[in-house]
């Protein structure tokens, strides 16, 4: 984990966390942590950029998806993966189906998001384009992980082909539409960057 965007686990006094020392932590804090290999990390805050993309993405997302199987959850849906011991909140994660088919230990933990979206900060790009990625990789039903920038008109597309492997395309205009291929649902960038006033250059 980079500890540039993530404060060490020792400044919580403990080196080490089991799982059930972070969950019984986190469901009595008012902020929010990612866990790791029994290290738990501090999430950096969204800035006002982060949170209109968040408005245009989510809200037309969640508009498009009424009365449908798979739908968009916000980032205080807490996500894990057992593979790897990542518990995190993705920004915006879609499941399919009855939300409560995705359960694990307790009422407040998920897994097996279809989609992941991600808005891009200057502080966690690296590393949600990085290591986050490896680690979402090894949720088995992820078929498409996204990047949106929150500083120029740039958004990375990652999807499964027919032999799991990922393939990436990119969309830095702002006349092009995102496409959700895995739920057949499209957003365009002009909508994503409403109120932004942003370039094309990354």
């Amino acid at each position: 984990m980079e500890t540039e965007v993530r404060e060490p686990a020792i400044a919580y006094g403990k080196k080490k966390w089991t799982e059930e020392e972070y969950l019984e932590m986190e469901r009595a804090a008012l902020d929010k942590y990612e866990y790791y290999q029994g290290e738990i990390f501090a999430m950096a805050g969204a800035g006002n950029r982060h949170n209109i993309i968040f408005r245009n993405v989510y809200g037309d997302l969640a508009y498009k998806t009424k009365g449908k199987s798979c739908r968009p959850y916000g980032s205080d849906l807490r996500v894990h993966i057992p593979e790897n011991s990542l518990y995190t909140y993705p920004d915006i994660s879609f499941f399919c189906g009855d939300l409560g088919n995705y359960l694990y230990k307790g009422d407040d933990n998920f897994v097996g998001p279809v989609i992941i979206i991600e808005i891009l900060s200057p502080s966690t790009k690296h590393y949600d384009r990085g290591q986050k990625f490896e680690l979402y990789k090894d949720i088995l039903a992820l078929k498409e992980y996204i990047l949106i920038d929150s500083e120029s008109i740039y958004v990375e597309v990652f999807h499964k082909d027919e032999q799991s492997a990922w393939q990436a395309e990119v969309h830095d205009q702002i006349e092009q539409i995102l496409s959700l291929t895995s739920i057949g649902l499209s957003v365009s960038l002009k909508d994503i960057y409403a109120d932004m006033h942003l370039s094309s250059t990354v």
